[in-house]
């Protein structure tokens, strides 16, 4: 039946199955649109820190054209030194993303279109995937996959309305870059084949300058060229279609600064170069050995590459032959190395994953993953050919290399969501198959049997979209804009204090100030407020951020020194309180550490190189005596402790710390706007302001008293 023809053009056949294909993917698109999308009830904005910068970006290139943009030294960050902006941002994010709004960008603003952007690509993206998957393992493993990435948490959590980052736009050159190489390799059109090869290069390349963590994936293609010689005959092809590609990807490395020096004369281009390399003088090893030991001495090549790979990079620890990539991308390779950079460790996208994180972002998948791996196994030893064997090594490769690199950072898990949507889809198509009875026609499957397996296949896809009724996946995407939270655990309440700050800001302070504030929120201050920062999300500099955190915590009088010798003009702080419920004598009380400043004080400490006992008591979080009258930070919180009480019985209370009590706090500001001290409060977001129940976003500005006499 759904081979039937409906229409006939030329010698195309259009037929009922193609209108179920296109059915599927347009729901596949709709379904994962409209997940992302739910941010829009809060408040049409950029979310999380990054993507202010990367729209900033972006309307550089759309006011002053690519040529200027590439010889942009942006003096609004970094103060003093500034940034080069093409060598150390996504260049192809940002150019895409003015090319295509000065096409299609219509009457809607350039703000507006950014914060529409990976919404489309995230959701484009499942097409991308229907394509390659089905390379691999045919189409209905193609539109399983494109389902199931439309509602894959963790990729969903990187690509929401506003998230104007890396992966969305990586994703989608890096996998379409994929498609195009395993659907080269296997094309039976020579023409084709180099057309498709050298285009995969190229798309690698801009995927590489769009996100630096796409690197993963030339991992699990490196692997996959070392076996290729095993797995397949046709070794006069592999002679010229792999370096054919690895040849492209290194050329339009060049094209851009921060590929060629990260990519190209790094660890990740010589992981592909030496793979490509093994790959040629494999084959011809075997072309020059008997049949009988082909396999053989194709093996110990590849063990003598596998001793002599390790032992070459261990005799140049510091990077001097080939560089090493940053901390972070060391960490994805060895996560070991997680609790060894303060600075890295802070980043709360950078927590080591956890069990029941994992299931979280994979729920029911983790089991048809699973199974996806035992079937494909199967596949290779028997005859059928359902799957090519080169196919299947694919998929065990890049499945098993993503649940490792995972296990580094949260943030990675998109990368093992990806690998277990690939095994989910091939296990599911290969049970269809086999419940079907079309992979063994000789076995004949009861109907009831047939429609039993299906249904429970369809519930256990469903659960997670309903259950549990606070975590089901539509409602983990129902969340506001960092902008309008903070960031904070109040993840819910919304207010302008952000914004109000930064508008306040750009249009009360001198043009050419220069802030200081925690690199959270350089972004926002140099892209809204549109004034200098010291530090911000790009974290080019350890020693600026350390030099901020030394601010911080050391007494006024010397954090007054290190910011007259920074340059620095005025110094914001967030505070996130808790006002408790007013009392008969309209005393207010008030809890700390929703996630402001107030909360990230240890990490202060840690990236500061600062004794941590110094400040906190035993449980790591409350601040000591020392804390609060001898560091410049515990000064610019306009709060003052009073004691503490039990959290579930208010009668307990003592005026020492007692740990498991809450501290209770009352409103102290102790650098007033007439004081003569280090600093002084010049604004106050409505949060401070305001008296009423419940969370409360305290954003504070102070001016850096130039006439103040240590």
């Amino acid at each position: 039946m759904l081979s039937s023809k409906i229409l006939s053009v030329g010698s195309f056949d259009l037929r009922l199955s193609h209108l179920l294909i296109i059915g599927i993917l347009a729901a596949s698109f709709s379904v994962s649109f409209l997940i992302r999308s739910q941010p829009a009830d809060y408040g049409f904005e950029l979310n999380e820190f990054d993507p202010f910068f990367n729209y900033r970006a972006t309307e550089y290139i759309v006011e002053n054209g690519l040529s200027d943009y590439l010889n942009w030294h942006d003096t609004k960050s970094w103060y003093p030194a500034g940034r080069d902006v093409s060598a150390t941002s996504q260049v192809t994010l940002h150019a895409t993303a003015a090319f295509l709004y000065q096409i299609f960008g219509g009457n809607s603003s350039l703000y507006d279109f950014t914060i529409m952007f990976p919404v489309v690509f995230g959701s484009l993206t499942g097409i991308v995937v229907f394509a390659l998957v089905r390379t691999i393992g045919g189409t209905s493993a193609g539109l399983f996959a494109s389902l199931l990435f439309s509602i894959s948490v963790p990729v969903l959590i990187r690509g929401q309305l506003g998230w104007f980052k890396s992966e969305p736009l990586g994703l989608f050159f890096s996998l379409l870059a994929i498609y195009l190489l395993l659907s080269g390799l296997g094309s039976q059109n020579k023409k084709i084949s180099i057309c498709k090869l050298a285009s995969a290069g190229v798309f690698t390349t801009l995927g590489l300058s769009a996100w630096g963590g796409n690197q993963f994936f030339i991992i699990p293609i490196g692997i996959f060229f070392l076996s290729l010689p095993f797995l397949r005959k046709d070794h006069g092809f592999l002679l010229w279609a792999v370096p054919l590609f690895s040849i492209s990807t290194v050329v339009s490395g060049f094209g851009f600064e921060r590929v060629s020096s990260n990519f190209v004369f790094g660890l990740g281009g010589i992981a592909l170069l030496t793979s490509t390399l093994f790959l040629v003088i494999c084959i011809l090893i075997q072309k020059k050995s008997s049949e009988k030991n082909k396999i053989r001495n194709g093996l110990v090549f590849l063990v003598a590459l596998m001793v002599i790979a390790p032992v070459f990079l261990m005799s140049d620890p510091d990077g001097n032959v080939i560089p090493f990539p940053s901390h972070r991308y060391m960490n994805a390779l060895n996560p070991f190395l997680t609790t060894t950079d303060p600075l890295v460790d802070s980043v709360s996208e950078h927590a080591t994953t956890t069990m029941k994180q994992s299931f979280f972002f994979h729920s029911i998948l983790m089991l048809f993953a699973g199974i996806g791996v035992w079937l494909l196994i199967k596949n290779a030893q028997s005859k059928s050919n359902l799957i090519k064997k080169d196919m299947i090594s694919f998929s065990l490769i890049i499945g098993l290399v993503g649940v490792y690199t995972s296990s580094a950072f949260v943030r990675l898990e998109i990368f093992a969501g990806i690998s277990i949507i690939v095994l989910s889809s091939l296990g599911l198509s290969l049970l269809v198959k086999a419940f079907s009875g079309k992979q063994n026609k000789q076995i004949s499957v009861p109907s009831f049997v047939k429609i039993s397996c299906f249904g429970g296949i369809i519930i256990l896809l469903l659960v997670p979209m309903a259950y549990p009724i606070d975590g089901a996946i539509p409602s983990i995407f129902d969340t506001p804009p960092t902008i309008l939270n903070g960031g904070t655990n109040f993840v819910h309440t919304t207010t302008s204090d952000w914004t109000d700050t930064l508008s306040w800001i750009k249009n009360n302070t001198p043009e050419n100030s220069v802030v200081a504030s925690w690199w959270d929120y350089g972004y926002w201050i140099s892209t809204l407020a549109e004034r200098t920062t010291m530090a911000d999300n790009a974290t080019l500099s350890t020693k600026a951020i350390e030099n901020i955190a030394r601010i911080l915590l050391s007494a006024p009088n010397e954090a007054w020194n290190l910011l007259n010798d920074a340059g620095a003009d005025y110094v914001v702080i967030f505070v996130a309180a808790s006002q408790l419920s007013i009392m008969a004598d309209d005393t207010q009380f008030y809890a700390l550490g929703g996630g402001g400043d107030e909360s990230k004080k240890h990490w202060f400490m840690r990236i500061g190189g600062f004794d941590e006992t110094k400040f906190l008591h035993s449980d790591g979080l409350s601040a000591t005596d020392y804390f609060w009258n001898n560091t410049m930070l515990g000064q610019m919180i306009p709060y003052s402790l009073l004691g503490y009480v039990h959290p579930h019985d208010l009668t307990q209370q003592s005026e020492t710390y007692v740990e498991g009590f809450l501290g209770i706090y009352e409103k102290n500001v102790k650098l007033p706007a007439d004081g003569d001290g280090p600093l002084r409060l010049v604004y106050a977001s409505q949060g401070f302001e305001h008296d009423r129940p419940g969370a409360k976003y305290v954003i504070l500005v102070y001016e850096v008293n130039k006439d103040f006499v240590p």
